[in-house]
This record gives structure tokens, C-alpha cells and sequence, in this order.
């Protein structure tokens, strides 16, 4: 039989961390129909010099609004990522009830650096409430790759509990309530449930979101529900109320998957080797708990409009949500910057602040401060690297951009970590802090600067990685593998040329909003969803958008 394409004369790489064979790969009606010698079909795709792997699997993104605007959900498809999963960290946009939409938003901002403008002009807020109804416009209107997504703590919180979800501990009738929430999810096919106990993340005003006001007996009863479903990833940032060692208690309790991020590099501390010890211990008891590792470096770049890095310190924690004409009259107040000061030193609480790994990154008015960095020019000025960022901001309207280096930062520890077993590749953040980052294009990263050029491990095993291990852990089970009979997610890579390629920053989201993208790969030369080709010999198929072959990923 004829196939619908055949994508031929590759190396097939089948995600099973199998070594690489030569071989056509048949596709007729959306899934892989035959392996082999001399396939034929309606349509070829050469592979000819080229690796054929599954789609890469990108666990760890907040696409959950931009997946109305964009349903390409880019960059993470022109790097090869088929499908994606959103609702980390506990911010999924739904359940939301229409007076708590706003509180949403802005706690959306400032956690993860999401525009409110894009946000109220992108999503149809009145086409849900529910999770389930969240779900079902998105699969009504169709994306270009496939889409999962957690139901998050803090939107669920706010559900039942409006503005005391970010006040105080749930009354057993309210956890009771959130149980139901989780449940009717859980029944819709989410990706199962996830939270955030970290301290970095400051919503609305800036205090603590609400899943960090919950304490862990809240948690233990709210991943009840995944428990009782037999299905579902819970997915968790240790923090204040959940520890790291608490994680090997809930998942045991759960008896199900559990992911938390991040497991970070920082160079001169090795935390990374005492989490990996223990969680080593905790999989020979048969304890599944994955940490989530990244091959890049926690790189953001920020405005004193939004400094998120900044944001634990209460100087500008009280600056949050504050208009900008307010902002500004702070930052030139000398007794405001003398307290912000005094707190970036490591006093009040707050830790220090590592001025050194701050650089400028864009000026508008002064292109020869670009690259320096800022304890450089303090000390040419005679003053303080924040004095250097406030003065320069002030002049340019709040909008200088910095440049910092937060955290994994060991390239040895990294490359330890990365092929790691009991670890998946995550942390790429895709669709969060889009004008300080972009990690979207992690996979291309890897394959090429960490697999090519420093050799961390076998392609075969990092093709298992980015692709085998999460659909597993995930229970996608119809794809994730090149095998007869499972879904045609395919991509096609030149293996020595592979890269991320380039940053830019565009303005292409509603409201005009601004982003980093690394919308030019290299190596990437076809990619197929379902069958669907969106990408042939390097460039992106405008006809595949239209038919938006992705598919919702309904938990089962």
C-alpha cells in the first residue's frame, strides 16, 4: 500500500535510546505505518544525511494563554517541539470566575513576566470558567502542535476562594470544594495537577501567590484526586510550607508521577549531588519522583518597569502594580534607594544580590554601555551598580534591559546532570517571562552544544530524553517513539548543523506586545504533527497552520 508520505533515506533514531539504524519511515493517515528499506508514498521528505526522531516533548511551558493568539505556539515549534504541556507552576488561566479574571491577570504579570494588556486582548475570557470548558475551546479552535495542561493551585484557589485565596489557610468545606475542582479536571483530561511553594513567585501587590499560603496538608488533600483517578503528573516547586524532602512523601501518597523544578546548578555549591543522592535512595524504594533539569543557563533580561529578579525585596515589592510615574518618583528618592540598597546587601531578610553577573543589555540612547557590566560603569561613577541601573533607567524611561546569569551557571554539574536517569529535561519556562527570556529553543541547545559539541551523552540517549522518557512519564502513550501504529510526530535534523540559533526581540503578541523569540534554527529541516508536515527543508508551512493538525492530550 501506498502511504500518504515516506520520509526517506534518514538514520532513524526511535526515541527508545536504541542505537540508530537506517530506514523509511511510512506515514499514512496520521500515524507511522511502516518502518523499513524502500518505502513509497504519495509525498517524500529526503532525510537523506539527516537523523529521524520522534517530536521533542516540552513539559515544562505556560502556554496557557497564548495558545489562543498563537497557535503555533512558537518558538517551541520551529525547534522541533510536537507537543507541549502548559499550566506549570500553578498558573493555569482556568477555572476562573469573570470577577476574579483581573486578580488572575495580575498575578500572571508579575510571576511570569505576562503582559495584562496581551493577556485582556488575547484570550477569550467569556468562552470558559472550568477547566473543562478551558480545555474545550482550545480543542475547538485547534493548535499547530500537540497541547496538555495542568490544572494550577493558585488558579484553583482563587476559584473557590477569591481574594482569601491569597489571605489565609482553606477551611476544610474549601479544600473539600477544590477536591471537586481537581476532580472534574482530572475528568477532562488534565495533565494533572500543579503547585508552587517557591518564594520567588510574588503575584498580586506583590504578596505570596496562594498556593504558597497553602500548607502541605492543603497539598496532600488536593493531589487526592490524581490518586483516586490513577492518572495525572503532579508537578510542584518545593519552597516554604513543601520542602524537597517532602516531595518523596507526597508521591508516595499520590502513587503517582511527581516533577518539581528546578534542580539548578550553582557553581562552588554542590546541592545538585546531595537532591540527587537522595532521590537515587528514594527510586530504589520505588519512589517516582523526576526533578527537572535545564541545559541552559537561568538567563533573564529586565526593565526597571518589571524587575522580576528584583521582586523579594521589599522596596520594590511595594512598587508592584504601581504606575510607572510612581515608580520613577522612587527610584530618584535617595531615601528609597539607600533602603533598596541596604536590603540588595542581604539585610531585612532578603539574600544578597550578585551585582557582578549584571551587565547591560539594550539602550536605546547609550549603545556604549552595552555588554558592560553594571559594577564596572559604579565604579567609573563613583556610586552603587544600583544607582548605575536606576540613573540609567530614569533617563531612558524604564527601558534599559539588564542582563543576569541567576543560576546554572556549572557547566561540569550540568553535564552531569543531563543524562541523569531519574531526571527529565524541563525548565524552559516557553510562553513565560517573554521579554526577559527564551528557552524555548532548549532541545536544539542541547542536541547541538551539549550532545554535538561536548559529547554529554549518546544522541540516541538524549533523543530518548527530549522525547521517550516524558511521553512515558506523561502517558502519551501513542507517541514519543518512532514505532508502527503510534502518532506521526516526526522530526528530521542535520545533525552537525543543529543549534538554537540567534535571540530577537519582536512585537507580534496582541496590544503590541514585545518578546524574545529564537525563531531561526539551524538543523531543523522537517518536522510532522499527526501526519502533518509544518515544516519541509527548513521553513515552516504556512498551510499547516490553517489545518492545525495538533491535538489536545487528554489524560486517560
Amino acid at each position: 500500500m501506498t502511504a500518504d508520505v515516506v520520509v526517506r533515506g534518514g538514520t532513524v533514531v526511535d526515541g527508545t535510546g536504541a542505537p540508530g539504524r537506517a530506514a523509511d519511515v511510512a506515514v499514512t493517515d496520521g500515524v507511522i505505518s511502516e518502518i523499513g528499506q524502500g518505502l513509497s508514498g504519495r509525498r517524500e521528505l529526503d532525510a537523506s544525511g539527516h537523523m529521524v526522531t520522534p517530536g521533542f516533548v516540552d513539559i515544562h511551558t505556560h502556554y496557557d494563554a497564548q495558545v489562543f493568539w498563537d497557535p503555533a505556539l512558537s518558538p517551541s515549534c520551529w525547534h522541533g517541539v510536537t507537543s507541549v504541556v502548559a499550566g506549570n507552576c500553578g498558573f493555569s488561566i482556568a477555572p476562573v470566575r469573570p470577577e476574579h479574571r483581573e486578580l488572575l491577570v495580575r498575578t500572571l504579570q508579575h510571576v511570569e513576566d505576562m503582559s495584562p494588556d496581551t493577556l485582556f486582548a488575547g484570550v477569550p475570557w467569556d468562552e470558559f470558567e472550568t477547566f473543562p470548558q478551558y480545555l474545550d475551546s482550545i480543542e475547538a479552535r485547534g493548535t499547530l502542535i500537540n497541547f496538555a495542561c495542568y490544572v494550577g493551585h493558585t488558579a484553583v484557589r482563587i476559584f473557590v476562594m477569591g481574594e482569601a485565596g491569597y489571605e489565609r489557610a482553606a477551611t476544610d468545606d474549601e479544600i473539600r470544594k477544590m477536591q471537586a475542582v481537581i476532580a472534574d479536571a482530572m475528568a477532562a483530561g488534565a495533565a494533572g495537577f500543579a503547585t508552587s511553594s517557591s518564594p520567588t513567585h510574588s503575584g498580586d501587590r506583590g504578596r505570596p501567590v496562594p498556593s504558597r499560603v497553602a500548607d502541605l496538608a492543603e497539598l496532600r488533600s488536593l493531589l487526592e484526586p490524581l490518586r483516586d483517578s490513577h492518572k495525572g503528573v503532579a508537578a510542584l516547586l518545593p519552597g516554604e510550607k513543601v520542602t524537597h524532602a517532602d516531595v518523596y512523601e507526597l508521591q508516595r501518597a499520590t502513587r503517582r508521577p511527581l516533577t518539581w523544578t528546578a534542580l539548578l546548578t550553582v557553581k562552588g555549591y554542590p546541592w545538585h549531588e546531595r537532591i540527587m543522592k537522595a532521590n537515587t535512595e528514594a527510586r530504589a524504594q520505588g519512589i517516582e519522583v523526576w526533578p527537572q533539569v535545564s541545559c541552559r543557563p537561568l538567563t533573564f533580561q529586565m526593565n526597571l518597569r518589571e524587575p522580576f529578579t528584583f521582586n523579594m525585596r521589599a522596596a520594590f515589592q511595594e512598587l508592584m502594580d504601581r504606575p510607572d510615574d510612581v515608580r520613577l518618583k522612587a527610584y530618584r528618592d535617595p531615601a528609597w534607594r539607600a533602603r533598596a540598597w541596604e536590603e540588595m546587601q542581604g539585610t531585612r531578610g532578603a539574600l544578597p544580590m550578585n551585582f557582578d553577573s549584571l551587565a547591560v543589555a539594550e539602550s536605546p540612547t547609550r549603545p556604549d554601555l552595552i555588554g558592560r557590566k553594571v559594577t564596572d560603569i559604579a565604579t567609573e561613577r563613583g556610586v552603587t551598580p544600583l544607582d548605575v541601573m536606576l540613573d540609567v533607567s530614569i533617563e531612558e524611561n524604564l527601558e534599559t534591559r539588564f542582563t543576569s546569569v541567576l543560576a546554572n551557571n556549572d557547566p561540569e554539574a550540568i553535564a552531569w546532570l543531563l543524562p541523569q536517569d531519574t531526571v527529565l529535561l524541563g525548565l524552559a519556562d516557553s510562553g513565560a517571562h517573554v521579554t526577559q527570556l527564551c528557552d524555548a529553543c532548549f532541545a536544539t541547545d542541547l542536541l547541538g552544544n551539549w550532545v554535538r559539541d561536548k559529547e554529554v551523552m549518546p544522541l540516541e540517549h538524549a533523543i530518548h530524553k527530549l522525547t521517550g522518557e516524558p511521553a512515558s512519564v506523561f502517558g502519551l502513550h501513542d507517541r514519543g517513539t518512532l514505532e508502527v501504529g503510534k502518532a506521526a510526530d516526526v522530526v528530521v535534523l542535520d545533525f552537525e548543523k543543529v543549534a538554537p540559533g540567534p535571540l530577537r526581540r519582536i512585537r507580534d503578541f496582541p496590544a503590541d506586545g514585545e518578546r524574545l523569540v529564537a525563531d531561526r534554527p539551524e538543523g531543523i529541516s522537517h518536522v510532522m504533527v499527526n501526519g502533518t508536515v509544518i515544516r519541509e527543508d527548513g521553513t515552516p508551512v504556512d498551510a499547516a497552520l490553517a489545518a492545525r493538525p495538533g491535538k489536545l492530550l487528554r489524560s486517560s
